[in-house]
């Protein structure tokens, strides 16, 4: 993920993201036309003009073409971004707006993907495990950001608060069709932690 002082990707990088977002959206098409069990790789790939070595170069099984995003790293971009001594509720909330953004900006393609999850056992199991991950990735920017041990008590019970944030938000947003900004839905719910981030940076946990 690039951040704003990265120069633009090139050329190949430019049609590598292009490949990769077009093998995207015709598993989705086909998912959404045909049911995702009943769509192979190979339709995938004949559908994206593509084989489907190039499928699993991009994507290693079929549940990945639905999980795979770009959260993560564009949370941690931005937070690589601010300033150190910023307050951590600040710059949680500029990477939250960011990721938020993302989803909202390509409102069809995040709801086709999460209406997935909550449907297929396979993507919603996978999804929970992503949960976890999201949980540790959360509590090792928190110490980074706090001067705190991973593994403090206080600083692992807000990372999992700001995980069930993102991921809550994201199933309301899901369940009313993108009615209710996703934005509002994540700003309500910083707004009630807020005294947690503030917390964290007490010198004296």
């Amino acid at each position: 993920m690039s951040t704003p002082t990265d120069p633009p990707p090139g050329l190949r990088e430019r049609k590598k993201i292009k490949l990769r977002r077009l093998i995207q959206t015709e598993s989705l098409r086909l998912f959404e036309t045909q049911g995702y069990e009943h769509t192979t790789v190979e339709q995938i790939a004949e559908a994206a003009e593509t084989s489907t070595t190039t499928f699993y170069r991009y994507f290693p099984t079929k549940e990945d073409v639905v999980l795979d995003n770009d959260a993560s790293p564009l949370f941690e971009a931005t937070v690589a971004t601010r300033p150190a001594g910023e307050p951590l509720a600040v710059t949680i909330r500029a990477a939250m707006a960011a990721v938020v953004g993302a989803a909202e900006a390509d409102r069809d393609h995040t709801l086709a993907r999460m209406r997935l999850i909550e449907t297929v056992p396979a993507l919603e199991a996978r999804y929970a495990g992503q949960e976890r991950r999201t949980i540790g990735y959360l509590a090792r920017l928190l110490a980074d950001r706090t001067s705190r041990p991973p593994d403090d008590y206080q600083l692992e019970l807000v990372a999992f608060v700001l995980a069930g944030v993102l991921f809550t938000a994201s199933r309301r947003w899901v369940a009313d069709q993108g009615a209710t900004p996703m934005t509002s839905l994540v700003d309500q719910a910083l707004t009630t932690i807020e005294p947690l981030l503030t917390a964290l940076q007490d010198p004296t946990p």
